[in-house]
């Protein structure tokens, strides 16, 4: 753990050594454009052997496939209290994605010109699901469903196979849940590339979503252009602001919530105002981490993720958290609403003491698929929307061109582009 005053320290040497944290290690971009030509190039054969090398799974073509058989068997298996919060997951997804939603328009801003949106969805989409030591069967429901609300007919899921050959079965039944119509035993850097480039038995999509570790996503950005993605993620994180109002047990809680993620370069940053405060959690948080099921992999993050940060205000916590722009950001203050009004850089925003980060994770409604790294600066998490096409719609009556004429071919002779004020001239050739 990293206790720090930021009362007393130089404030932007301060965020910059916070900040020093990034999606995926540069050392790996070889390896993994290595593995990328070769699925480009051997398609089904490289896929085969890649998922036996990384998975010990021995498939062949035929097999990449779920039938429908494997569905039913897979779905058989999961317990009725894992379906039904599946379905409460899907149900609270589904509702929020419907009222954001968007919706062709259009307007006439001018006589004659009429101008507008329309949204069309995506045909085929590719979700990457984890599905290693913590198999994220709620990454299901907070991709697909929002694939499914915005119409898209073809939804695929990749996800890693165990050795037998099998996907975790509540993986498979939610996929069937949120409105999947291919599932595909694929992982890793292998499944990227099979979802951009196609194999002979294997469709390209036209987008990819989902989170994945460093290796996935460092395959999501080689393979950008080939096919569209909804951002590049990396390892999890959590900032939490606190002032007396707070209780030192859920904070603790909260920030082993995201040490457990098990990359181990997870990062959870404690900013209050309050000195009590930090050792208050610190307290909690060896005790709480020496309960958990994955205590080891925790202890990664508790020695090199942990940051605790003694601000000498709420204005200067705002200041530290839109610097850092965290992934996730919970606020447990006095008036919670007020001080999130104040923050322009987060993935979601968690108010008060009885939201965890957890509800987001998993039933809340808004995707958990968010951006990391400081990357909240500059992008949003995955909404329903960007399964869709936006298209420009725009009508000119001649009389509305008339009287746009000249100013097209004012620019069309600035940009020396002559064949461009042709196309509106020849328009009015009965005139010439």
């Amino acid at each position: 753990m990293k206790i720090l005053d930021y009362r007393d320290d130089d404030f932007d040497g301060a965020i910059d050594s916070l900040n020093q944290r990034t999606a995926f290690p540069d050392d790996i971009s070889q390896s993994v454009a290595e593995i990328l030509k070769d699925i480009q190039a051997n398609g089904d054969a490289a896929v085969i052997r890649y998922a036996e090398k990384f998975d010990q799974a021995k498939l062949s073509a035929e097999t990449f496939l779920y039938s429908e058989a494997d569905i039913a068997q897979a779905s058989a298996a999961v317990g009725d209290d894992v379906k039904t919060a599946i379905k409460l997951a899907h149900a609270n997804v589904s509702r929020f994605s419907k009222e954001r939603l968007p919706k062709d328009w259009s307007f006439n801003p001018r006589d004659g010109v009429e101008l507008g949106e329309r949204f069309v969805p995506l045909q085929r989409i590719a979700a990457y699901i984890p599905g290693g030591a913590a198999p994220l069967v709620s990454t299901v429901l907070h991709t697909i469903t929002m694939a499914q609300v915005a119409g898209v007919e073809e939804i695929v899921i990749v996800s890693p196979a165990s050795s037998s050959g099998e996907i975790n079965p509540a993986i498979v039944y939610a996929a069937t849940i949120a409105g999947a119509t291919e599932i595909y035993r694929l992982g890793g850097v292998y499944a990227i590339g099979a979802m951009a480039y196609g194999t002979e038995t294997i469709k390209k999509v036209d987008k990819i979503v989902g989170p994945g570790n460093a290796y996935v996503t460092a395959a999501k950005r080689h393979v950008y252009g080939h096919v569209a993605l909804d951002l590049v993620a990396g390892p999890s994180e959590v900032l939490i602001i606190a002032d007396s109002s707070a209780d030192p047990a859920f904070i603790a809680a909260d920030m082993l919530a995201q040490a457990e993620h098990g990359s181990g370069m997870e990062q959870a940053v404690l900013v209050t105002t309050e000195d009590d405060m930090i050792k208050s959690v610190q307290d909690e948080l060896s005790k709480q981490s020496a309960e958990l099921l994955r205590k080891d992999l925790i202890q990664k993050v508790l020695d090199n993720g942990i940051y605790l940060i003694r601000v000498q205000d709420l204005s200067q916590a705002v200041d530290v958290t839109n610097a850092y722009a965290p992934e996730h950001l919970e606020i447990m203050t006095t008036d919670a609403r007020a001080l999130a009004n104040e923050i322009r850089c987060a993935g979601a925003i968690f108010l008060g003491n009885y939201t965890p980060e957890p509800v987001g994770d998993f039933v809340a409604g808004p995707s958990h698929v968010l951006p990391t790294g400081g990357a909240a600066r500059y992008f949003n998490g995955l909404t329903v929307d960007q399964f869709c096409r936006r298209i420009s719609m725009v009508e000119y009556s001649q009389e509305a061109l008339t009287k746009e004429r000249e100013a097209i071919k004012q620019f069309a002779k600035i940009e020396e582009l002559d064949a461009h004020g042709n196309s509106v001239e020849i328009r009015f050739k009965e005139e010439l």
